[in-house]
């Protein structure tokens, strides 16, 4: 079992929700679907290791400041692939 990354909410509104996203490596965000429209910016560099419903898995790195856009809808666990810790930030469009 893995270590659960650790979540904090920033702001939590009638139009967003803006999450910070802690991760020690290894650690993971758990299987969840998102419920809204999201972007994700990361704050340290990112190695992650992005799990499907269907057991399929891929690597996805990023760059802090970098960022990217995904409609409600998708299904997956997030998981720290890297050794060091990573952080970004996930704002949800309500």
């Amino acid at each position: 079992m893995r270590e659960k990354a650790e979540a904090t909410v920033l702001v939590d509104d009638e139009r967003v929700r803006v999450t910070r996203f802690a991760f020690a490596p290894g650690a993971e965000t758990g299987h969840h679907v998102h419920e809204h429209d999201y972007v994700v910016t990361p704050v340290t560099d990112c190695a992650m290791l992005i799990e499907a419903p269907d057991g399929s898995s891929r690597t996805v790195t990023m760059a802090a400041g970098e960022a990217y856009r995904r409609d409600k809808g998708v299904e997956h666990n997030v998981v720290n692939d890297g050794e060091r810790p990573m952080t970004f930030v996930e704002t949800e469009l309500k």
